[in-house]
């Protein structure tokens, strides 16, 4: 298949086909990122992205489930989005799932009726990057949205019926500042109501601004255990229900996932047993981005 620069996805779409239908993300300004700095933003001519499903199709056969790269595949004009959604669905008799990344931004350009299109058109899966619930972090990292449209972005998607992902990503405060984001954070996923949760753990990239602001002093990374509390203060406080929670992600010390209804005590239990010192924690040269 024809790809440029470097392709991401969630680990859970390990088993879709990788349908590059923007390159890049439409905001790639976030001071954590490192993802799309190969490359700048541009949407691929619907007519070539149709040509690639015709070259799956011949290669892979049948597939039940694709995912719609890069960054921000949602900030694609309604139509192109549609009339790609069609060609999938006609190219593979089995899919089931189509999912991407969801900028807020790009989001909230959506009326509710175009969401709504899209999901009756077979787009299944929302992944939203929250990062936090904390209004004053999310400008300090760049993220491009205040917490009151973070929150509207995701409702927005949640409400139109499509299957919302939402990430936090632990230490972004820094140490000694992360139970006041970890708290907000928790605040915005029970207003927002997600399906699934992701908690992720910084890990400063070079090439970021967080990790010249590092190099710089100007940024103090989390300690391990400052991390679990943060994942402790967001387990007892989440009360989505069904909930389906990981925090089994490569960055994260201690990987845990579940229904957080019928886990929460189990996850609580094993925090407090790693903080005691009697879990062991994953390798710090064993964990990923």
């Amino acid at each position: 298949m024809r790809y440029e620069g470097d392709i991401y996805r969630p680990p859970g779409e390990w088993r879709s086909y990788l349908l590059q239908v923007t390159v890049g993300c439409s905001h790639n300004g976030c001071s954590f990122c490192a993802m799309y700095k190969d490359k700048r933003y541009h949407v691929r001519p619907v007519e070539e992205v149709l040509e690639d499903i015709r070259l799956a199709r011949r290669y892979y056969g049948d597939v039940s489930r694709v995912f719609l790269c890069d960054g921000d595949a949602i900030a694609l004009p309604t139509e192109d989005l549609l009339t790609i959604l069609r060609a999938l669905y006609q190219a593979f008799p089995s899919l089931t799932k189509v999912g991407t990344y969801a900028g807020p931004r790009s989001t909230l350009e959506k009326t509710p009726e175009e969401l709504r299109q899209l999901r009756e058109a077979g787009l299944t899966r929302a992944y939203l990057g929250v990062e936090t619930g904390s209004g004053p972090l999310l400008k300090a990292v760049g993220k491009g949205v205040t917490a009151e449209e973070m929150l509207r972005a995701g409702v927005a998607l949640r409400e139109a019926g499509l299957d919302l992902w939402a990430m936090i990503l632990l230490g972004l405060a820094g140490g000694g500042a992360g139970l006041d984001h970890a708290a907000a954070s928790a605040e915005m996923i029970n207003q927002m109501r997600p399906r699934h949760l992701s908690l992720l753990s910084l890990m400063l990239q070079p090439g970021t601004r967080l990790y010249r602001d590092w190099q710089e002093g100007r940024f103090t990374p989390c300690t391990p255990e400052e991390l679990l509390r943060e994942a402790r203060c967001i387990v007892e406080r989440v009360t989505v229900d069904p909930l389906h929670f990981t925090c089994d992600h490569a960055s994260n010390h201690l990987p845990l996932k579940g229904t957080l209804s019928l886990e929460r005590e189990n996850f609580l239990a094993a925090i407090d047993k790693a903080l005691a010192g009697r879990l062991r924690l994953r390798p710090e040269l064993s964990r990923g981005v």
